[in-house]
């Protein structure tokens, strides 16, 4: 059975010109298809089956990610149902050659597990293990009540 760590993936994307609005920065549509791919990967290395996005709550673009810097998405299951996964989603604008972060978007979404007819099938329920673990998940939880 996965722990919430076992699920976190994070991934970069650096921003070219073919991703950008006409305002040189990111194109809203490319950060939500790099934060559901992630997603998705995420639930399914938890769930050990496909998973197909079910929903993805409200997203905020608090700011831009500029042509040049790097999209950082950063995904990790912190909640089940019988066959739903529920993902912690955020993104940042990620300066590669510093490390510096700055917060761009975040979201909270769920995939259901589905066999090869693409009927639901059971996940496995979520397990912690670790301080970091336990604390992601605490986040991600008083972050969905809250929102």
């Amino acid at each position: 059975m996965p722990t919430v760590l076992e699920t976190y993936i994070e991934n970069r994307w650096m921003v070219q010109p073919n991703h950008s609005n006409h305002l040189g920065s990111t194109h809203g549509g490319n950060v939500l298809k790099w934060m559901d791919e992630l997603g998705a990967m995420s639930a399914m290395r938890f769930a050990g089956e496909t998973c197909v996005t079910a929903r993805m709550d409200q997203v905020n673009f608090k700011r831009p990610i500029p042509v040049g810097d790097t999209a950082l998405i950063e995904a990790f299951v912190y909640d089940a149902g019988e066959t739903s996964v529920k993902v912690r989603l955020r993104a940042a604008r990620e300066n590669i050659r510093t490390g510096e972060t700055e917060s761009t978007a975040e979201s909270y979404s769920v995939y259901v597990a589905v066999d090869e007819d693409r009927n639901p099938v059971p996940v496995p329920d979520v397990t912690t293990e670790t301080d970091r673990g336990e604390k992601l998940r605490e986040r991600a939880l008083d972050g969905e009540a809250n929102r």
